[in-house]
């Protein structure tokens, strides 16, 4: 495993951690989209069927288990918690995610390593991880209330995302040039989702204001 490789899985972990800080300290969601948490739970669970049946390392087994309990717990509190579901913004957070779901599943039977469940589906979780943020990005737009959690959040993601772009290159040059256009495109789709937010954020950050994104 590389420096940028493992500071991408910090960086993700951080992520979730401060989301989980924000939840169970403030017992809020408010600014969290539940539709992208519910389509990380679906990318979580199909890229890491594996776990059950391929043992790589002790590290990974347990990030896999941690993206995977997390997520469903995220879920589970934005949506039973009977305090925090209570700040979920139900009717700003518009975007109907299902709608991304079917295309990056026929993607995937279309394009992907192999063809067996496994892969397709690991595949899938690729396509759909790249655009599970959007329901997240148009909440953040339509509410123009965002607090520090939640900016951190969503930035931590989206520099999780751009530090794996540096894992890739790191490894198409140390790695005998092995191509991985999959995930590579995938990844630069995910990463150029993000451009807008960063640039708000960053300017929010050096100037001390608060953050706000266009409508």
């Amino acid at each position: 495993m590389n420096l940028f490789r493992l500071a991408g899985d910090m960086t993700h972990l951080l992520s979730i951690i401060v989301l989980l800080l924000k939840i169970r300290t403030m017992k809020s969601c408010a600014g969290i989209s539940l539709k992208t948490q519910e389509l990380y739970v679906i990318v979580f669970l199909t890229r890491y069927l594996d776990i059950f049946t391929k043992y790589y390392s002790l590290y990974n087994t347990i990030m896999k288990l941690v993206f995977i309990g997390t997520s469903i717990a995220i879920v589970w509190y934005m949506r039973y918690h009977k305090v925090v579901k209570q700040t979920y913004n139900k009717d700003e957070d518009t975007f109907r995610h299902f709608f991304l779901v079917l295309p990056c599943f026929v993607l995937a039977l279309l394009i992907h390593r192999a063809f067996t469940i496994t892969e397709v589906l690991w595949t899938f979780s690729i396509y759909l991880e790249a655009v599970a943020i959007l329901p997240q990005l148009v909440l953040l737009q339509q509410s123009r209330n965002i607090d520090n959690l939640t900016g951190n959040y969503v930035f931590l993601l989206g520099a999780y995302r751009a530090l794996y772009l540096l894992n890739w290159i790191y490894r198409f040059f140390m790695e005998n040039h092995l191509v991985r256009w999959i995930s590579w495109v995938s990844g630069l789709v995910q990463t150029a989702l993000y451009a807008d937010f960063f640039y708000y954020y960053i300017k929010s950050w050096k100037n001390h204001e608060k953050l706000t994104l266009p409508a």
